[in-house]
């Protein structure tokens, strides 16, 4: 009854039955791999309780500070829940720190000095990071600071090229950055103990280099995170995974008491540091959405696989498959036109709580080199730890899908862009 129920509304909601009917046989597959993933939220969302439970986490620390924010024990006490989630000597959690590449860039900042050598033993970072590095010349710049830059491409197969980021590391290297999620590269995410032999490499050629991982998309998919396999720091959004899709603002910074402690004076000012930065009453969504975050994450992973599965059976190009193991919640699909990848991200779009009525169109975004498109009708604006997709309009013409604060509704948006390339005669049903 329930079953014949669901159909009727998915059918009123403007699925059609041949995609419902796909739609099941491809979950019936996926019971024994969605089980697996609720173990790994059940682990996680312990640790974040424990964190809380041992820092003694009470409603006094939701209070609003304001001003300098002098004494703010709720930020004070978050940061170091942060740094036991995260088994960190410090954190830096902060709504001052306004997107991912914001934090990136503060932690890079802190951290590095004119002569000084940035290296990415992973390719080319995120495209916003390019005006931050210098690749693209930008006011500001860390090239504008004299801190140059270097580069080792990944091989053909995806993997770590070691010889030549042997080579590539000089006795100026002080830092090297890793980027666990794949942005819009076409390329594997790195499992975190991946990332760990990575580390243990740099570190066996140069024992001071500062290895810093941008781990935004990564939280609670794993068991474990960057910072217990070596990571001096470990960087990401709150608006992501961390921020369980209530956080309406801020990044994190944690690793090594120096360097988060170097990355506080560039925040803020030198000699103020982690001491000042009011956080004007938006604790509670802070703790709350760290709290929710491991079954968020459990479910955004879910309809990131079940999306696999099914573009996979139409014959699309996607990435990770639908077998692989998973280290992030993008999933990547290569939709071969610029009309399927518009027609996904309307589908995508038609499907949010927020915004449903309005349709997605490419435009030149600052910090990309062509027209991007980006599906996203959030509660928090630009939140991609809610259903959301984007894609550069540009060959291959790949989409990159995420989020879904649970998977039912992760599951509804992924059937609603099918049913919006289905309208367009884009897919043809097997």
């Amino acid at each position: 009854m329930i079953s014949e129920n669901l159909d009727t509304f998915y059918i009123e909601m403007g699925i059609d039955l041949k995609l419902i009917n796909l739609g099941k046989k491809i979950e019936d597959k996926l019971k024994d791999r969605f089980s697996h993933i609720d173990q790994i939220a059940e682990l996680n969302q312990l640790k974040v309780l424990k964190a809380m439970q041992d820092n003694r986490v009470s409603d006094i620390h939701f209070a609003a500070t304001t001003g300098y924010g002098y004494n703010d024990i709720g930020r004070d006490t978050l940061e170091r829940v942060y740094a036991d989630v995260f088994h960190a000597e410090d954190a830096l959690v902060r709504p001052q720190l306004i997107s991912g590449t914001h934090a990136l860039t503060i932690a890079l900042a802190g951290n590095l000095r004119p002569g000084d050598e940035l290296i990415s033993p992973v390719g080319k970072p995120y495209d916003t990071l390019e005006g931050v590095i210098g690749i693209k010349e930008t006011k500001g710049s860390l090239a504008e600071y004299g801190i140059t830059y270097k580069q080792v491409d990944l091989k053909s197969d995806g993997s770590f090229d070691y010889d030549k980021i042997k080579e590539a590391i000089s006795p100026k290297t002080k830092m090297a950055t890793i980027q666990r999620s794949k942005g819009y590269a076409n390329r594997p995410t790195f499992s975190v103990s991946q990332i760990g032999q990575l580390i243990s490499f740099l570190k066996d050629i140069k024992p001071d280099i500062i290895c810093m991982v941008d781990n935004c998309y990564g939280e609670f998919v794993e068991t474990i995170e960057p910072s217990d396999v070596g990571a001096d720091l470990c960087v990401g959004s709150l608006i992501k995974n961390p921020g369980g899709g209530l956080a309406p603002i801020g990044g994190y910074i944690v690793g090594k008491t120096e360097y988060v402690e170097n990355a506080s004076y560039r925040l803020t000012a030198p000699g103020l540091g982690k001491e000042v930065g009011a956080t004007l009453g938006i604790n509670s969504s802070l703790y709350q959405g760290l709290f929710m975050s491991p079954q968020v994450v459990s479910g955004a992973l879910k309809g990131a696989i079940y999306s696999a599965k099914l573009y996979e059976y139409l014959g699309f190009g996607v990435r990770p498959n639908g077998n692989e193991d998973r280290y992030d919640i993008i999933q990547a699909v290569t939709l071969k036109s610029p009309e399927a990848v518009i027609a996904f991200c309307e589908g995508i779009q038609a499907a949010a709580p927020v915004d449903s009525f309005v349709t997605p169109v490419p435009w030149p975004m600052p910090g990309y080199s062509c027209d991007v498109i980006m599906a996203a009708g959030a509660f928090i604006q630009g939140s991609s730890i809610e259903l959301s997709a984007d894609a550069p309009i540009k060959p291959p013409y790949t989409v990159f899908f995420q989020g879904g604060l649970t998977w039912h509704h992760a599951k509804y948006g992924i059937l609603k862009s099918l049913q919006s390339l289905y309208d367009k005669n884009l897919i043809q049903l097997k």
